[in-house]
């Protein structure tokens, strides 16, 4: 008897080759269309219509004559994602709602509804490769980049565990986007042509301070701007040269982040609520005249201050390495954990779509030390880093 599958139906191209292929594979396929929270208010409309998307996603099923379902999931997504999304901005932090999405919703809700069904496996139109091995008698899933490197989604897949990737397929991971498109319109799919979607999980694209809005009230607070010799960043080209008496010692003087206090640097203008910003953004602040563009490099939402600093490479802007405390810690390879005290090289990225970065991994008793060759732009806690080995993602973490 062949495997039941459950294909989450998005209405976009991706997914629908997706079913189209483990049809042609021999599979059982069912789809299904998530229906999710939703606030029109927020919406940039022309960028997420749904109820298109749910359409579509029931013309292909109907093209590939294949049952057809919609779950509405929109009670669990807003407590899961929409809500831990104010939390986290609330705070400060910077919060990754993709991520989230895929390990929340995407692997945990939907996948019990399709276990539900009897289902043997859940499949997605994700950018990603599965292999499985077998290490010490046992399965092991291995979670690899997609081979079109435009479009690898490894990173969103990033908090997977082995029984989620145990239940996971993922057939258009092996192809290029224009080979998906190709396959789609050869099978006379309605998404052939479709344009892919944007913004958050579901959510489609959002003005975000009219998101957070909702919840988070306008606060009006200062902006204040601290020049690149500023004593906030004295220690900002010693560590070549800084001598330290453990290992450990070095490890968090390299993961520190810079100290401010609600007076420093000069004031240049005003903001309406500093947990509307995120760390590294440039456009939105609304101050111009400056030689080289405003970037903000840290945020205090108890004293509703934004600091800033002129240019890219501005050192409040540049960490060499971040934490990961013990509690956010996650291994896709659990077999490859390290233990206390050891450490690894491996690439990373704290990013989606950030070339992979060189670093050195380091296992403390109260968590991840991740030091890397290289100056890294803009790590805001509440990201994620993910790390790899060659092109298997083996492990990620939230900054702290």
């Amino acid at each position: 008897m062949s495997k039941r599958v459950v294909v989450g139906l998005s209405g976009g191209v991706d997914s629908s080759v997706t079913a189209h292929l483990l049809l042609e594979q021999g599979y059982e396929v069912i789809g299904m269309f998530m229906r999710n929270w939703v606030d029109d208010s927020v919406i940039i409309s022309e960028e997420c219509p749904w109820v298109e998307d749910s359409n579509d996603a029931l013309a292909v099923a109907e093209k590939l004559g294949i049952p057809f379902h919609v779950i509405d999931l929109s009670e669990q997504y807003k407590e899961r994602i929409v809500d831990y999304m104010f939390r986290e901005y609330e705070k400060g932090r910077t919060p990754n709602p993709d991520i989230l999405c895929n390990r929340e919703v995407k692997f945990d809700i939907f996948l019990k509804a399709a276990l539900k069904l009897k289902a043997d496996y859940v499949a997605t139109g994700h950018y990603v490769q599965k292999e499985t091995i077998v290490k010490d008698g046992k399965e092991v899933h291995r979670l690899l980049a997609g081979a079109d490197p435009n479009k690898d989604q490894s990173y969103f897949l990033c908090q997977l565990n082995q029984e989620q990737l145990g239940r996971a397929l993922f057939p258009i991971g092996h192809l290029q986007k224009p080979e998906v498109r190709a396959i789609a319109k050869e099978a006379d799919l309605i998404t052939a042509e479709k344009k892919d979607s944007q913004g958050l999980c579901f959510i489609g694209k959002v003005r975000l301070p009219d998101f957070l809005q909702q919840q988070l009230s306008p606060k009006k607070g200062e902006i204040r701007e601290l020049t690149s010799d500023a004593t906030n960043f004295s220690n900002f080209a010693l560590n070549g040269d800084q001598q330290f008496a453990t290992k450990r010692e070095e490890l968090e003087f390299l993961t520190q982040p810079y100290d401010y206090a609600p007076t420093d640097g000069k004031l240049v203008g005003e903001h309406n609520g500093a947990h509307y910003y995120t760390i590294g953004q440039r456009k939105g602040l609304g101050v111009g005249g400056t030689p080289e563009p405003l970037f903000v490099i840290e945020k205090d939402t108890d004293a509703n201050v934004i600091y800033t600093g002129q240019g890219e490479n501005h050192p409040g802007l540049l960490r060499k390495g971040l934490f990961v405390p013990n509690e956010e810690v996650h291994w896709v390879r659990e077999d490859l954990a390290l233990n206390v005290g050891e450490s690894k090289r491996y690439m990373s990225r704290i990013r989606y779509r950030q070339p992979l970065e060189g670093a050195e991994i380091f296992c403390e008793p109260d968590g991840l030390y991740v030091i890397f060759d290289n100056y890294q732009k803009g790590i805001a806690p509440g990201q994620f880093v993910a790390w790899y080995d060659d092109n298997e993602l083996i492990g990620s973490g939230e900054i702290a």
